[in-house]
Order: structure tokens, then C-alpha cells, then sequence
């Protein structure tokens, strides 16, 4: 089944005077997949902008701003109304026999596609992300599922969600030492951990359906704004996507975004102005996630 959904993605800065801007870039489309489908979307601004759409070289959708007047308020407005498959759990699919334990066996081939996934990124300096990876792994035939699951159940168990204002994401030892962090850090953490049991990892930001959201039962941490998790390469399941911060492997309520080796390469709004720094009075942010139908599976029976 899938899912017709809407998303609105609102942001506003604000300044005493008036500042001008440089170049924005934003992430806001949903990445073209077999999980979803585009139906249509616009991104708006409160000041009279140039936009021109691209992608990066992995192929995320990048929306590019440019302004000439300056202004005391910015408003970006990006809309998006897409039909959206969901993923069953990843406990659901069979691994090829290379991948049900740990360490995971790529071929060469795909070693070449995703040393850059594998390779750690962060640094380690006194080695306490490389002994956390290790404690999830019980022997050399320890099974994939379960180290994943631990992982989850670990975040879950032991960590405390601190949405905290500060941009830009922890270093992965900062997120372990605290036990807290935003989804971006728990992701960032994960990734580093995994990477060092030779797992290819990656960042991925989107947004989150919540059915909250739409009077339903189920709450989940997230929701209302974007939301970063991260998928893992797992032969026969493919890039499988999991959320420490929730506790979800795969499901149908991930909407993904951006991909990239390191949260850096996927901020969902990034520009520069250009006035007082102390013209700066703040910003906020609206997301929702709206499900507006259930789209029967028509080529079931």
C-alpha cells in the first residue's frame, strides 16, 4: 500500500534592520526512488529570488536561491505532494548467506562502490567509539540482525533525546560520552560504529510521518521538523534504512531526502547574509507531514 502524502517545510529568519542575502540551497524533495513518486511541488520566497534546480553528484535534488534586495524577514516555503511506498522491516528480507553475520562479506566490486561508506569519517581519539562498536558484537558468527537490534535497543535504552538549538551535528565520541543527542547525532554515531565493524553506512536526512500527526495512536520523536537517520548496505536487503531515534528499521514511515557520507553534505537550508551580526534576532521552523490517502496496491491479486 501507499501512501499520498503532503509536506510544507517553513522557515523565517528574522533581523532588526535590513540585510542582504547570499546564495541559499536547500534539500527539501524527496530523493526519485522505487519508494515514491513526486506529484508536485514549489519552493517560494518572502524576497524576490532566482531558483534554479539541480542535483548533487549523489544525486540528491538541490534547490539553489538567489536574492537582490535586502530584507529585514526571509521567509522559505517549500511544498511537496508525492505518493510514498514504505520498506517492511528489514528483519523481513532474506540476507544473502555473506551478510547474516559479522563481519559482512562485499565483494570487490562493491567494496570499490562503497569504501567511502565504509571508511570512517570522524575522528576517534581515544578509541571509545571503536570499543562501543565492539561490544555489540558477541563472537565472529554473531548474526547482522541482532547487532543492528542491539544498536537500536541501545539508543533507546541508554540515551536521552536533547533537541538542542546549536546547529551542525556532535562528533560521534561528544554523543556517546553525553548519552545525548538530536537524531542527527544518534545517526552520526551509528554510522561511526558501524563503519568500524567494516559495515557501509550512510547519512540520510528526510522527514518523519507521524500518525499524531492526523489523530492517530502512535508517537514517535522527530516529527515536526526533519528528521536524519541512516541506512546500511546489507547484500539481498539493499540499502536498508534504520532510526536510532525511534527505533525503526526500514517501515513505512521514513520519507528520505538527502543521502551523503557525513551529515555535512545534507543540511536541509544553508546560505550566508551579509549585515550587523547583531541585526540577527532568530529563526523558526514549521514542518508537517500529512497523510492525505492510503493508495490501495493495485497490482495485488
Amino acid at each position: 500500500m501507499a501512501v499520498l502524502f503532503e509536506i510544507e517545510h517553513i522557515t523565517t529568519y528574522s533581523y532588526a534592520n535590513p540585510v542582504t542575502f547570499g546564495r541559499h540551497r536547500a534539500m527539501f524533495l524527496p530523493r526519485p526512488a522505487a519508494r515514491g513518486r513526486l506529484i508536485d511541488w514549489s519552493a517560494t520566497t518572502s524576497a524576490p529570488s532566482t531558483i534554479r534546480w539541480t542535483t548533487d553528484a549523489l544525486g540528491n535534488n538541490v534547490t539553489e536561491m538567489e536574492f537582490s534586495e535586502p530584507a529585514k524577514e526571509m521567509t522559505f516555503s517549500f511544498k511537496v505532494r508525492g505518493l510514498h511506498f514504505g520498506v517492511e522491516e528489514a528483519e523481513s528480507f532474506a540476507l544473502e548467506p555473506r551478510a547474516e553475520t559479522v563481519p559482512v562479506q562485499y565483494t570487490p566490486d562493491e567494496w570499490n562502490d562503497l569504501l567511502v561508506y565504509i571508511r570512517p569519517h570522524a575522528e576517534d581519539p581515544d578509541g571509545t567509539v571503536a570499543a562501543w562498536a565492539k561490544s555489540f558484537v558477541t563472537d565472529n558468527r554473531d548474526r547482522t540482525t541482532d547487532v543492528l537490534r542491539r544498536m537500536l535497543d541501545a539508543f533507546g535504552d541508554t540515551f536521552t533525546y536533547n533537541a538542542r538549538e546549536a546547529e551542525g551535528t556532535q562528533p560521534p565520541a561528544e554523543t556517546l560520552r553525553t548519552k545525548s543527542g538530536t537524531c542527527r547525532d544518534y545517526a552520526w554515531l551509528m554510522i561511526e560504529t558501524l563503519r568500524r565493524l567494516s559495515f557501509a553506512a550512510r547519512f540520510v536526512s528526510g522527514y518523519l510521518y507521524d500518525a499524531t500527526l492526523d489523530g492517530g495512536a502512535v508517537g514517535t520523536v522527530g516529527s515536526g521538523a526533519t528528521h536524519a537517520w541512516l541506512a546500511v548496505y546489507l547484500p539481498g536487503a539493499g540499502w536498508t534504512h534504520y532510526d536510532p531515534t525511534n527505533r525503526l528499521s526500514a517501515g513505512y514511515d521514513l520519507i528520505p531526502v538527502a543521502i551523503a557520507r557525513h551529515p555535512g553534505q545534507a543540511v536541509p537550508l544553508e546560505g550566508s547574509w551579509f549585515g550587523n551580526a547583531q541585526d540577527y534576532l532568530g529563526m523558526s521552523v514549521n514542518v508537517a507531514v500529512r497523510k492525505l490517502a492510503d493508495i490501495p496496491d493495485l497490482s495485488a491479486g
